[in-house]
């Protein structure tokens, strides 16, 4: 039970995106807002896709995660519980029966704005970048819109977090793994080589998939240089991992694993156990940067992913399809730093 005499405003905060690197991205931002919150905790608002509750639903500083059932993935071939104006009344309507004292709004969008004024809550602010959303706001500082040539959505959230005193620079997105799934990814790669080389091979997009024939020719010469390699994805991936795995020389399978069967914190441990990893601009990218992993986001011609310039490398080419290889093997195993048998 949260104390009654803390002063500190109970808090609920929404995310507006529905990815899962969109929430790696705000996870320290979320415990920044906590730590100024009424039992050093929020209330988190976040679509299902988002994978909220199962990557931090567990974390002492979170009282509770809401989803905003507003925009299903397409494959769902669904609307969502939120979606349109009646679904912006049920979000209010429970959202008000939260009784929360401040609403932290991690987005510019007007609907978003909307769903916070009728709610009633007292205390509402956000990046209001646009006059129509400012008008649902109770107060300020507000942002500009971001303009520059990395994805906006890490760049708005700190220019944000910032702005209201959250925290005095941006906070670069990290994650810890829970100890027991540590290990017990230790244990299930320990007869790989190293360096083993993770692969994010999910994707929500089709147009961001690097491709099954590239990912087992990158595996095979990896392997080559006597390194090792897992695929990491989930349910979602057990056929295109098996699509993979199948283009990969029998000979080469002693130093190849595959692991899309473990949770999302589980496949977050055995990126941590990786040295390295590679992948398509998917969550599991992002995820594997926030452990602490040199991470090569294979990006093509797109907005490129910025928020940790130490441990994420923005692989660039007029298109996706132009990323060779080549280009990917030099870099992630230059020929001078091949395993030695």
């Amino acid at each position: 039970m949260l104390p009654t005499n803390d002063k500190r405003p109970r808090t609920v905060v929404l995310l507006q995106y529905t990815g899962i690197g969109d929430l790696i991205w705000h996870i320290q931002y979320f415990k920044a807002i906590a730590e100024q919150s009424q039992g050093g905790q929020v209330t988190v608002v976040a679509q299902p896709s988002t994978l909220t509750r199962a990557f931090i639903g567990k974390e002492p500083w979170v009282e509770a995660v809401i989803d905003h059932d507003h925009r299903p993935r397409r494959g769902e071939k669904r609307k969502g519980r939120h979606a349109g104006l009646l679904g912006m009344w049920r979000m209010a309507r429970q959202l008000k029966q939260g009784r929360f004292d401040r609403i932290v709004l991690l987005s510019g969008r007007i609907s978003r704005g909307l769903i916070a004024a009728m709610s009633g809550i007292p205390i509402r602010i956000g990046f209001g970048y646009k006059p129509l959303q400012r008008l649902c706001l109770s107060q300020g500082p507000y942002i500009p819109a971001y303009q520059g040539s990395s994805l906006a959505v890490y760049p708005e959230a700190s220019a944000f977090m910032v702005a209201h005193g959250f925290c005095q620079q941006p906070i670069v997105p990290s994650l810890e793994p829970p100890a027991d799934l540590l290990l017990q990814m230790q244990q299930r790669l320990a007869h790989l080589p190293r360096p083993l080389h993770a692969f994010a091979i999910g994707t929500s997009e089709t147009h961001k998939q690097w491709g099954v024939k590239r990912y087992a020719e990158l595996a095979q010469r990896l392997i080559e240089r006597g390194a090792g390699v897992v695929l990491v994805g989930g349910p979602a991936e057990v056929q295109l991992a098996k699509d993979i795995e199948a283009l990969v020389p029998q000979a080469a399978r002693h130093a190849f694993a595959i692991i899309t069967d473990a949770p999302v914190l589980g496949s977050a441990a055995a990126l941590r156990v990786a040295d390295v990893c590679v992948g398509n601009d998917t969550g599991m990218i992002n995820v594997a940067a926030a452990v602490g992993r040199p991470s090569y986001v294979l990006i093509g011609a797109r907005g490129t992913l910025d928020q940790d310039p130490a441990r994420m490398y923005n692989v660039r080419a007029a298109s996706l399809s132009d990323i060779s290889v080549d280009q990917v093997l030099n870099l992630i195993m230059p020929p001078t730093s091949v395993a030695v048998a």
